[in-house]
Protein backbone atom coordinates (compact mmCIF):
# COMPACT_ATOMS: atom_id res chain seq x y z
CA UNK A 1 0.00 0.00 0.00
CA UNK A 2 1.11 3.42 -1.25
CA UNK A 3 1.88 5.51 1.76
CA UNK A 4 0.15 8.35 2.32
CA UNK A 5 2.03 11.72 2.86
CA UNK A 6 1.15 14.03 6.05
CA UNK A 7 -1.27 16.20 4.38
CA UNK A 8 -2.55 13.34 2.38
CA UNK A 9 -3.12 11.16 6.15
CA UNK A 10 -4.58 14.61 7.71
CA UNK A 11 -7.55 15.29 4.81
CA UNK A 12 -8.06 11.23 4.79
CA UNK A 13 -8.95 10.93 8.56
CA UNK A 14 -10.50 14.59 7.94
CA UNK A 15 -12.84 12.53 5.74
CA UNK A 16 -13.23 9.78 8.45
CA UNK A 17 -14.22 12.08 11.19
CA UNK A 18 -17.01 13.84 8.53
CA UNK A 19 -18.14 10.73 7.17
CA UNK A 20 -17.46 7.89 9.78
CA UNK A 21 -18.67 8.17 13.38
CA UNK A 22 -20.09 12.01 12.90
CA UNK A 23 -22.29 11.03 10.27
CA UNK A 24 -25.67 11.26 12.71
CA UNK A 25 -24.33 14.05 15.08
CA UNK A 26 -24.95 17.22 13.29
CA UNK A 27 -25.36 16.32 9.86
CA UNK A 28 -29.05 14.79 9.98
CA UNK A 29 -32.61 15.57 8.84
CA UNK A 30 -33.48 19.22 9.78
CA UNK A 31 -36.40 17.44 11.22
CA UNK A 32 -34.21 15.88 13.45
CA UNK A 33 -32.78 19.31 14.68
CA UNK A 34 -34.03 21.26 18.17
CA UNK A 35 -36.22 23.49 17.89
CA UNK A 36 -35.90 25.47 21.07
CA UNK A 37 -32.75 27.41 19.95
CA UNK A 38 -30.45 24.44 21.01
CA UNK A 39 -31.69 24.14 24.61
CA UNK A 40 -32.72 20.48 23.47
CA UNK A 41 -29.53 19.72 21.38
CA UNK A 42 -27.84 16.44 22.29
CA UNK A 43 -24.58 17.32 24.33
CA UNK A 44 -21.83 15.11 22.13
CA UNK A 45 -17.86 15.35 22.50
CA UNK A 46 -15.57 14.73 20.31
CA UNK A 47 -12.08 13.28 21.19
CA UNK A 48 -8.89 12.75 19.02
CA UNK A 49 -6.36 10.43 20.24
CA UNK A 50 -3.80 8.04 18.89
CA UNK A 51 -4.94 4.47 18.50
CA UNK A 52 -3.21 1.81 20.23
CA UNK A 53 -3.98 -2.04 19.89
CA UNK A 54 -6.18 -1.57 17.03
CA UNK A 55 -8.11 0.24 19.87
CA UNK A 56 -9.11 -3.10 21.19
CA UNK A 57 -10.63 -2.75 25.08
CA UNK A 58 -10.24 -6.29 26.61
CA UNK A 59 -7.85 -5.71 29.14
CA UNK A 60 -6.60 -8.77 29.40
CA UNK A 61 -4.69 -8.64 25.87
CA UNK A 62 -2.09 -6.18 26.06
CA UNK A 63 -1.15 -3.43 28.25
CA UNK A 64 -2.67 -0.80 25.88
CA UNK A 65 -5.79 -2.47 25.72
CA UNK A 66 -5.99 -2.21 29.01
CA UNK A 67 -5.52 1.34 29.18
CA UNK A 68 -7.95 2.02 26.24
CA UNK A 69 -10.64 0.56 28.36
CA UNK A 70 -9.72 3.25 31.70
CA UNK A 71 -8.92 6.06 29.17
CA UNK A 72 -12.26 6.19 26.97
CA UNK A 73 -14.08 6.24 30.06
CA UNK A 74 -15.52 2.81 30.06
CA UNK A 75 -13.77 0.78 32.92
CA UNK A 76 -13.07 1.97 36.71
CA UNK A 77 -11.19 0.37 38.59
CA UNK A 78 -11.77 0.16 42.64
CA UNK A 79 -8.88 2.56 43.28
CA UNK A 80 -7.18 5.43 41.12
CA UNK A 81 -4.38 7.83 40.88
CA UNK A 82 -4.51 11.61 42.19
CA UNK A 83 -2.33 14.35 40.68
CA UNK A 84 0.37 12.98 43.48
CA UNK A 85 0.09 9.62 41.57
CA UNK A 86 -1.45 8.83 45.15
CA UNK A 87 -3.60 5.70 45.05
CA UNK A 88 -7.40 7.29 46.19
CA UNK A 89 -10.64 5.12 46.36
CA UNK A 90 -13.19 5.20 43.47
CA UNK A 91 -15.04 2.04 42.96
CA UNK A 92 -14.02 0.50 47.09
CA UNK A 93 -14.44 3.10 50.33
CA UNK A 94 -11.19 1.29 52.29
CA UNK A 95 -8.33 -0.67 52.20
CA UNK A 96 -7.46 -2.12 55.60
CA UNK A 97 -4.26 -4.99 55.82
CA UNK A 98 -3.51 -7.17 58.22
CA UNK A 99 -1.01 -10.33 58.54
CA UNK A 100 1.86 -8.33 57.77
CA UNK A 101 -0.24 -6.68 54.62
CA UNK A 102 -0.08 -10.01 52.93
CA UNK A 103 -3.97 -10.19 53.63
CA UNK A 104 -5.98 -6.86 52.55
CA UNK A 105 -9.76 -6.37 53.37
CA UNK A 106 -11.40 -3.79 50.61
CA UNK A 107 -14.69 -2.13 51.57
CA UNK A 108 -16.39 -1.56 48.05
CA UNK A 109 -18.92 1.11 47.12
CA UNK A 110 -22.27 0.99 47.36
CA UNK A 111 -25.12 1.66 44.49
CA UNK A 112 -22.25 0.85 41.71
CA UNK A 113 -23.97 -0.67 39.20
CA UNK A 114 -22.52 -1.70 35.46
CA UNK A 115 -23.50 -0.36 32.56
CA UNK A 116 -26.11 -3.01 31.49
CA UNK A 117 -27.87 -2.45 34.85
CA UNK A 118 -26.13 -5.63 37.03
CA UNK A 119 -25.00 -4.65 40.24
CA UNK A 120 -21.24 -4.83 40.89
CA UNK A 121 -21.46 -7.07 44.11
CA UNK A 122 -18.22 -8.32 46.09
CA UNK A 123 -19.39 -11.48 43.98
CA UNK A 124 -18.90 -9.82 40.41
CA UNK A 125 -16.02 -8.11 42.03
CA UNK A 126 -14.26 -11.49 42.51
CA UNK A 127 -14.96 -12.58 39.31
CA UNK A 128 -13.38 -10.13 37.36
CA UNK A 129 -10.11 -9.93 39.38
CA UNK A 130 -9.84 -13.63 38.59
CA UNK A 131 -10.88 -13.85 35.15
CA UNK A 132 -8.45 -10.83 34.08
CA UNK A 133 -5.29 -12.91 36.27
CA UNK A 134 -6.27 -16.19 34.04
CA UNK A 135 -7.02 -14.76 30.90
CA UNK A 136 -4.48 -12.32 30.97
CA UNK A 137 -1.46 -14.92 31.64
CA UNK A 138 -1.94 -15.58 27.84
CA UNK A 139 -1.82 -12.02 26.33
CA UNK A 140 1.01 -9.77 27.26
CA UNK A 141 -0.78 -7.28 29.94
CA UNK A 142 0.82 -9.47 33.15
CA UNK A 143 -1.98 -8.80 35.71
CA UNK A 144 0.05 -10.74 38.14
CA UNK A 145 2.23 -7.99 38.57
CA UNK A 146 -0.23 -5.81 39.96
CA UNK A 147 -2.08 -9.21 42.21
CA UNK A 148 -0.09 -12.30 42.53
CA UNK A 149 -1.60 -15.16 40.54
CA UNK A 150 -1.42 -16.86 43.84
CA UNK A 151 -3.54 -14.78 46.00
CA UNK A 152 -6.62 -15.45 46.65
CA UNK A 153 -9.94 -13.50 46.40
CA UNK A 154 -13.14 -14.02 48.78
CA UNK A 155 -16.53 -11.98 48.38
CA UNK A 156 -18.87 -11.51 51.20
CA UNK A 157 -21.87 -9.68 49.25
CA UNK A 158 -23.33 -9.08 53.09
CA UNK A 159 -20.81 -7.17 54.24
CA UNK A 160 -20.10 -5.14 50.69
CA UNK A 161 -16.16 -6.46 50.91
CA UNK A 162 -13.28 -8.87 49.34
CA UNK A 163 -10.70 -10.01 51.17
CA UNK A 164 -7.60 -10.81 49.12
CA UNK A 165 -4.91 -13.14 51.06
CA UNK A 166 -1.34 -13.04 49.11
CA UNK A 167 1.84 -15.61 49.83
CA UNK A 168 3.46 -12.13 49.75
CA UNK A 169 3.58 -8.54 51.65
CA UNK A 170 2.11 -5.66 49.36
CA UNK A 171 3.45 -2.10 50.57
CA UNK A 172 -0.02 -0.80 48.93
CA UNK A 173 -2.71 -2.85 47.79
CA UNK A 174 -4.93 0.10 46.54
CA UNK A 175 -1.97 1.17 44.14
CA UNK A 176 -1.55 -2.03 42.19
CA UNK A 177 -5.55 -2.18 42.20
CA UNK A 178 -5.42 1.76 40.67
CA UNK A 179 -4.04 0.21 37.32
CA UNK A 180 -6.38 -0.37 34.56
CA UNK A 181 -5.48 -4.22 34.34
CA UNK A 182 -7.42 -4.08 37.33
CA UNK A 183 -10.70 -2.37 36.00
CA UNK A 184 -13.60 -3.90 37.46
CA UNK A 185 -15.72 -5.66 34.56
CA UNK A 186 -18.73 -7.65 33.90
CA UNK A 187 -17.47 -9.60 31.57
CA UNK A 188 -19.96 -12.65 31.69
CA UNK A 189 -22.55 -9.71 30.16
CA UNK A 190 -20.18 -8.88 27.51
CA UNK A 191 -21.08 -10.29 24.35
CA UNK A 192 -17.82 -8.82 22.54
CA UNK A 193 -15.47 -8.03 25.31
CA UNK A 194 -12.53 -6.96 22.19
CA UNK A 195 -14.89 -3.90 21.57
CA UNK A 196 -18.12 -4.02 23.82
CA UNK A 197 -16.82 -5.09 27.43
CA UNK A 198 -19.25 -3.79 30.14
CA UNK A 199 -17.86 -1.58 32.79
CA UNK A 200 -18.44 1.25 35.74
CA UNK A 201 -17.68 4.56 33.91
CA UNK A 202 -19.48 7.36 32.88
CA UNK A 203 -19.95 5.81 29.03
CA UNK A 204 -20.85 2.97 27.44
CA UNK A 205 -20.11 1.53 23.48
CA UNK A 206 -22.50 2.30 21.34
CA UNK A 207 -20.72 1.06 18.18
CA UNK A 208 -17.29 0.54 16.50
CA UNK A 209 -15.83 1.25 13.60
CA UNK A 210 -11.83 -0.99 12.81
CA UNK A 211 -9.38 1.71 12.54
CA UNK A 212 -11.78 4.68 12.71
CA UNK A 213 -13.20 4.67 16.47
CA UNK A 214 -16.10 4.18 18.90
CA UNK A 215 -19.40 6.17 19.11
CA UNK A 216 -20.09 5.81 23.01
CA UNK A 217 -23.25 6.78 24.67
CA UNK A 218 -23.99 8.07 28.54
CA UNK A 219 -24.06 5.61 30.85
CA UNK A 220 -27.80 5.34 31.96
CA UNK A 221 -27.02 3.78 35.42
CA UNK A 222 -23.23 5.40 36.72
CA UNK A 223 -23.21 5.62 39.87
CA UNK A 224 -21.72 9.03 40.35
CA UNK A 225 -24.26 11.10 38.88
CA UNK A 226 -24.95 11.74 35.13
CA UNK A 227 -22.74 11.68 32.81
CA UNK A 228 -22.24 15.01 31.67
CA UNK A 229 -22.27 13.95 27.74
CA UNK A 230 -24.84 12.01 26.12
CA UNK A 231 -22.60 10.69 22.88
CA UNK A 232 -18.69 10.80 23.14
CA UNK A 233 -17.18 10.15 19.89
CA UNK A 234 -13.48 8.45 20.30
CA UNK A 235 -11.83 9.59 16.77
CA UNK A 236 -8.11 7.31 16.38
CA UNK A 237 -5.90 10.27 14.42
CA UNK A 238 -2.18 9.09 13.90
CA UNK A 239 -0.38 11.90 11.88
CA UNK A 240 1.69 14.37 13.24
CA UNK A 241 -1.00 17.38 12.45
CA UNK A 242 -3.81 15.52 11.70
CA UNK A 243 -5.23 16.36 15.79
CA UNK A 244 -4.31 19.92 15.76
CA UNK A 245 -5.61 20.33 12.26
CA UNK A 246 -9.13 18.63 13.22
CA UNK A 247 -9.28 21.16 16.26
CA UNK A 248 -9.05 24.10 14.04
CA UNK A 249 -11.45 22.56 11.63
CA UNK A 250 -13.91 22.31 14.49
CA UNK A 251 -14.44 18.40 13.91
CA UNK A 252 -13.35 17.32 17.04
CA UNK A 253 -13.77 19.56 20.36
CA UNK A 254 -10.47 17.56 22.56
CA UNK A 255 -7.17 15.97 22.21
CA UNK A 256 -4.64 14.36 23.50
CA UNK A 257 -0.65 14.66 23.28
CA UNK A 258 -0.27 16.93 20.03
CA UNK A 259 3.28 16.22 19.24
CA UNK A 260 3.68 18.77 16.16
CA UNK A 261 5.72 21.83 18.10
CA UNK A 262 4.89 24.26 15.68
CA UNK A 263 0.79 23.00 16.35
CA UNK A 264 0.91 23.51 19.93
CA UNK A 265 2.29 26.83 19.87
CA UNK A 266 0.19 27.68 17.56
CA UNK A 267 -3.13 26.29 19.04
CA UNK A 268 -1.45 27.75 22.61
CA UNK A 269 -1.37 31.24 21.01
CA UNK A 270 -5.22 30.86 19.63
CA UNK A 271 -7.85 32.04 22.47
CA UNK A 272 -10.35 29.27 21.34
CA UNK A 273 -8.04 26.51 22.81
CA UNK A 274 -6.75 25.84 26.08
CA UNK A 275 -4.16 24.06 26.30
CA UNK A 276 -3.23 22.32 29.70
CA UNK A 277 0.27 20.28 29.82
CA UNK A 278 1.35 18.31 32.76
CA UNK A 279 4.86 17.33 33.77
CA UNK A 280 4.30 13.28 33.37
CA UNK A 281 5.83 10.54 34.55
CA UNK A 282 6.80 9.22 31.27
CA UNK A 283 10.22 8.17 30.02
CA UNK A 284 11.02 8.00 26.22
CA UNK A 285 13.82 5.79 25.72
CA UNK A 286 15.35 2.79 23.30
CA UNK A 287 15.36 -0.77 24.37
CA UNK A 288 18.99 -1.92 23.61
CA UNK A 289 19.12 -5.84 22.66
CA UNK A 290 22.11 -7.02 24.30
CA UNK A 291 20.99 -10.88 23.82
CA UNK A 292 24.06 -13.06 22.83
CA UNK A 293 24.91 -12.92 19.06
CA UNK A 294 23.65 -8.73 18.96
CA UNK A 295 25.67 -6.33 18.20
CA UNK A 296 24.65 -4.59 21.53
CA UNK A 297 25.78 -6.99 23.89
CA UNK A 298 29.23 -5.19 23.35
CA UNK A 299 29.35 -2.90 26.03
CA UNK A 300 32.47 -0.84 24.02
CA UNK A 301 29.61 -0.11 21.04
CA UNK A 302 26.52 0.57 23.88
CA UNK A 303 29.16 3.06 25.72
CA UNK A 304 30.30 4.63 22.35
CA UNK A 305 26.51 4.65 21.30
CA UNK A 306 26.07 7.27 24.60
CA UNK A 307 29.09 9.15 24.27
CA UNK A 308 27.68 9.89 20.64
CA UNK A 309 24.45 11.42 21.10
CA UNK A 310 23.94 14.97 22.67
CA UNK A 311 20.48 14.77 24.20
CA UNK A 312 20.20 17.92 25.34
CA UNK A 313 20.41 19.61 22.30
CA UNK A 314 17.81 17.19 21.05
CA UNK A 315 15.59 18.40 23.31
CA UNK A 316 16.09 22.04 23.18
CA UNK A 317 15.77 21.57 19.22
CA UNK A 318 12.87 23.00 17.45
CA UNK A 319 11.39 19.52 16.82
CA UNK A 320 11.06 18.45 20.27
CA UNK A 321 10.40 21.75 21.60
CA UNK A 322 11.30 21.53 25.15
CA UNK A 323 8.09 18.48 25.42
CA UNK A 324 10.94 16.50 26.89
CA UNK A 325 13.22 17.11 29.53
CA UNK A 326 17.13 15.56 29.33
CA UNK A 327 18.71 12.67 31.47
CA UNK A 328 20.73 9.69 31.93
CA UNK A 329 18.22 7.77 33.94
CA UNK A 330 15.15 6.25 32.93
CA UNK A 331 13.33 7.41 36.24
CA UNK A 332 11.65 10.89 35.30
CA UNK A 333 13.92 13.68 37.37
CA UNK A 334 10.54 15.07 38.53
CA UNK A 335 10.23 11.70 40.72
CA UNK A 336 13.56 12.87 42.60
CA UNK A 337 14.12 9.04 43.42
CA UNK A 338 17.82 10.09 43.94
CA UNK A 339 18.50 11.62 40.43
CA UNK A 340 20.46 14.56 41.49
CA UNK A 341 23.10 12.29 43.23
CA UNK A 342 23.18 10.17 40.15
CA UNK A 343 26.61 10.34 37.65
CA UNK A 344 26.79 10.15 34.19
CA UNK A 345 29.76 8.90 32.67
CA UNK A 346 28.76 8.90 29.34
CA UNK A 347 28.09 13.09 28.35
CA UNK A 348 28.28 13.95 24.95
CA UNK A 349 32.21 13.53 23.82
CA UNK A 350 32.01 12.34 19.68
CA UNK A 351 36.22 12.51 20.03
CA UNK A 352 35.40 10.03 23.13
CA UNK A 353 33.07 8.30 21.69
CA UNK A 354 35.52 7.26 18.80
CA UNK A 355 38.28 6.47 20.96
CA UNK A 356 36.31 4.03 22.87
CA UNK A 357 35.78 2.07 19.36
CA UNK A 358 38.93 2.77 18.02
CA UNK A 359 40.72 1.12 21.68
CA UNK A 360 37.86 -1.76 21.36
CA UNK A 361 39.18 -2.57 17.77
CA UNK A 362 35.74 -1.50 16.34
CA UNK A 363 37.13 0.63 13.19
CA UNK A 364 36.54 1.23 9.90
CA UNK A 365 38.57 -1.01 8.10
CA UNK A 366 37.55 -0.34 4.55
CA UNK A 367 37.00 3.09 4.34
CA UNK A 368 33.54 3.04 3.51
CA UNK A 369 32.85 5.46 6.60
CA UNK A 370 30.91 2.64 8.63
CA UNK A 371 32.94 0.59 11.63
CA UNK A 372 33.07 -3.12 11.67
CA UNK A 373 32.32 -5.58 14.23
CA UNK A 374 32.93 -9.40 14.03
CA UNK A 375 34.03 -8.70 10.68
CA UNK A 376 30.87 -6.66 9.23
CA UNK A 377 29.69 -3.09 9.05
CA UNK A 378 27.67 -2.66 12.02
CA UNK A 379 23.89 -1.55 11.02
CA UNK A 380 21.84 -1.45 13.96
CA UNK A 381 18.24 -2.28 13.60
CA UNK A 382 16.22 0.82 14.72
CA UNK A 383 12.47 0.03 15.16
CA UNK A 384 10.10 3.11 15.97
CA UNK A 385 6.90 4.93 15.33
CA UNK A 386 5.24 8.24 15.28
CA UNK A 387 4.31 8.89 18.81
CA UNK A 388 5.58 11.64 21.41
CA UNK A 389 7.66 12.25 19.07
CA UNK A 390 9.51 8.97 18.95
CA UNK A 391 10.52 9.23 15.30
CA UNK A 392 11.77 12.34 15.71
CA UNK A 393 14.76 11.14 18.45
CA UNK A 394 15.67 8.42 16.36
CA UNK A 395 16.17 10.10 13.54
CA UNK A 396 18.39 12.65 15.92
CA UNK A 397 20.13 9.52 17.29
CA UNK A 398 20.63 8.34 13.52
CA UNK A 399 22.42 11.26 12.02
CA UNK A 400 24.60 11.51 15.60
CA UNK A 401 25.63 7.73 15.05
CA UNK A 402 26.48 7.80 11.62
CA UNK A 403 29.26 10.61 12.59
CA UNK A 404 31.35 8.54 14.22
CA UNK A 405 31.08 5.19 11.76
CA UNK A 406 27.79 3.66 13.59
CA UNK A 407 25.26 2.67 10.50
CA UNK A 408 22.05 2.24 11.50
CA UNK A 409 18.56 1.08 9.36
CA UNK A 410 15.35 2.60 10.66
CA UNK A 411 12.35 0.47 10.90
CA UNK A 412 9.21 3.35 11.16
CA UNK A 413 5.72 1.25 11.69
CA UNK A 414 2.85 1.87 13.83
CA UNK A 415 3.14 1.24 17.92
CA UNK A 416 1.48 -2.46 17.25
CA UNK A 417 4.68 -3.21 15.13
CA UNK A 418 7.13 -1.47 17.58
CA UNK A 419 5.35 -3.94 20.38
CA UNK A 420 5.56 -6.85 18.12
CA UNK A 421 9.24 -6.84 17.12
CA UNK A 422 10.31 -5.44 20.96
CA UNK A 423 8.35 -9.02 22.47
CA UNK A 424 10.17 -11.44 19.39
CA UNK A 425 13.49 -9.77 20.20
CA UNK A 426 13.89 -8.70 16.24
CA UNK A 427 15.78 -5.53 17.23
CA UNK A 428 18.84 -3.05 18.05
CA UNK A 429 17.42 -0.37 19.27
CA UNK A 430 13.59 -0.81 19.96
CA UNK A 431 12.48 3.64 20.56
CA UNK A 432 9.15 4.06 22.83
CA UNK A 433 7.37 6.06 25.52
CA UNK A 434 6.61 4.37 29.10
CA UNK A 435 5.45 5.24 32.16
CA UNK A 436 7.09 4.66 34.60
CA UNK A 437 5.09 4.57 37.73
CA UNK A 438 2.72 1.52 37.35
CA UNK A 439 0.53 0.35 40.07
CA UNK A 440 2.33 3.99 41.70
CA UNK A 441 5.82 3.37 41.87
CA UNK A 442 8.78 2.57 40.13
CA UNK A 443 9.07 -0.86 41.03
CA UNK A 444 7.10 -2.78 38.26
CA UNK A 445 8.97 -0.32 35.29
CA UNK A 446 12.45 -1.16 36.75
CA UNK A 447 11.50 -5.18 36.39
CA UNK A 448 12.20 -4.60 32.29
CA UNK A 449 15.84 -5.10 33.42
CA UNK A 450 15.25 -7.67 36.40
CA UNK A 451 17.45 -11.06 34.56
CA UNK A 452 14.72 -12.91 35.98
CA UNK A 453 11.59 -11.11 34.54
CA UNK A 454 9.71 -12.66 31.48
CA UNK A 455 9.37 -8.93 30.17
CA UNK A 456 13.37 -8.66 30.17
CA UNK A 457 12.97 -7.79 26.04
CA UNK A 458 16.98 -6.36 25.71
CA UNK A 459 18.64 -9.80 27.48
CA UNK A 460 19.99 -7.22 30.45
CA UNK A 461 22.17 -9.19 33.31
CA UNK A 462 23.64 -8.00 35.92
CA UNK A 463 23.81 -9.64 39.50
CA UNK A 464 24.03 -6.29 41.06
CA UNK A 465 21.28 -5.18 39.95
CA UNK A 466 19.30 -8.47 40.48
CA UNK A 467 20.35 -8.72 44.04
CA UNK A 468 19.32 -4.20 44.42
CA UNK A 469 15.87 -5.15 42.50
CA UNK A 470 15.05 -7.88 44.47
CA UNK A 471 15.50 -6.58 47.82
CA UNK A 472 13.56 -2.85 46.90
CA UNK A 473 10.89 -5.45 45.69
CA UNK A 474 9.65 -6.42 48.95
CA UNK A 475 11.63 -3.94 51.22
CA UNK A 476 8.87 -1.75 53.01
CA UNK A 477 11.00 0.71 53.83
CA UNK A 478 10.85 3.96 51.80
CA UNK A 479 14.18 5.37 53.03
CA UNK A 480 15.63 1.71 52.30
CA UNK A 481 13.66 1.40 49.25
CA UNK A 482 14.91 5.17 47.40
CA UNK A 483 18.51 3.70 48.10
CA UNK A 484 17.98 0.10 46.40
CA UNK A 485 16.20 2.62 43.43
CA UNK A 486 18.83 5.17 43.02
CA UNK A 487 21.55 1.96 43.05
CA UNK A 488 19.69 0.37 39.96
CA UNK A 489 19.11 3.74 38.17
CA UNK A 490 23.03 3.86 38.26
CA UNK A 491 23.50 0.19 37.55
CA UNK A 492 21.71 0.95 34.10
CA UNK A 493 24.01 4.11 33.31
CA UNK A 494 27.35 2.77 34.15
CA UNK A 495 26.32 -0.83 31.93
CA UNK A 496 25.22 1.45 29.23
CA UNK A 497 21.74 -0.11 29.01
CA UNK A 498 19.26 2.12 27.69
CA UNK A 499 19.22 4.90 25.41
CA UNK A 500 17.39 7.19 27.32
CA UNK A 501 15.57 10.11 25.25
CA UNK A 502 13.88 12.07 28.21
CA UNK A 503 11.05 12.96 30.37
CA UNK A 504 7.34 13.40 28.21
CA UNK A 505 5.44 16.20 29.92
CA UNK A 506 1.66 15.16 28.71
CA UNK A 507 -0.83 17.50 27.33
CA UNK A 508 -4.91 17.88 26.61
CA UNK A 509 -5.75 20.54 24.38
CA UNK A 510 -9.77 21.35 24.10
CA UNK A 511 -11.79 24.20 22.41
CA UNK A 512 -14.37 26.76 23.68
CA UNK A 513 -16.88 24.32 23.56
CA UNK A 514 -15.66 22.52 26.47
CA UNK A 515 -16.11 24.18 30.20
CA UNK A 516 -13.13 21.70 31.36
CA UNK A 517 -10.75 19.27 31.05
CA UNK A 518 -8.09 17.59 33.31
CA UNK A 519 -4.66 15.78 32.22
CA UNK A 520 -3.61 13.59 35.17
CA UNK A 521 0.44 12.45 35.56
CA UNK A 522 -0.52 8.95 34.87
CA UNK A 523 -2.23 9.08 31.10
CA UNK A 524 -4.97 6.65 32.69
CA UNK A 525 -7.79 8.59 32.16
CA UNK A 526 -8.32 11.04 29.37
CA UNK A 527 -12.14 10.53 29.19
CA UNK A 528 -13.95 11.05 32.58
CA UNK A 529 -17.01 12.93 33.91
CA UNK A 530 -15.08 15.65 34.90
CA UNK A 531 -14.78 16.85 31.09
CA UNK A 532 -18.31 18.90 30.99
CA UNK A 533 -19.64 20.85 27.65
CA UNK A 534 -19.64 24.97 28.18
CA UNK A 535 -22.55 26.33 30.45
CA UNK A 536 -22.79 22.92 32.03
CA UNK A 537 -24.20 23.57 35.63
Amino acid sequence: MKKLSKKSAALLVAGLVTCGLLAGCGGGDKKDAPKDGGKGAVKVLNFGCQMYSDGLIDPTLQTNTAWNVSRFGIGQTLFRFDDNVKAIPQLAESATPSDGNKTWTIKLKKGVKFSNGVEMTATKVKESLDWVREKGAKGSTNPTKFLDAKAVVTADDKAGTITIKSEKAYANMPASLADPAMCILDYTGSKNPKTGIIGTGPYMVKSFKDHVGYELVANPHYWNGKAPYETVNILFMGDASAKANALRAGQIDLAENIMNVADLKALQADKKFTVQVTAGTRCGFSWMNMKEGKPLANKALRQAIHKAIDYKTICKSNTIGGLYTPGPSVIPSSLGMGFDKLKNPYEYDPEGAKKILDDAGIKDTNGDGIRELNGKNIELRYISYANRLLNDFSDAHTQYLKAVGIGVKSEYGSSDDQWTKLVAGEYDLNNNNWNTMIAGSNTSYMGNWWSKNKDNYCGFKSDAYDKAYEEMMVTMDQKRYEELMLQCQQILIDEAAVLVDGYYNSCIIYNDKVASAHMYPLDYYWITDEIKPAGAK
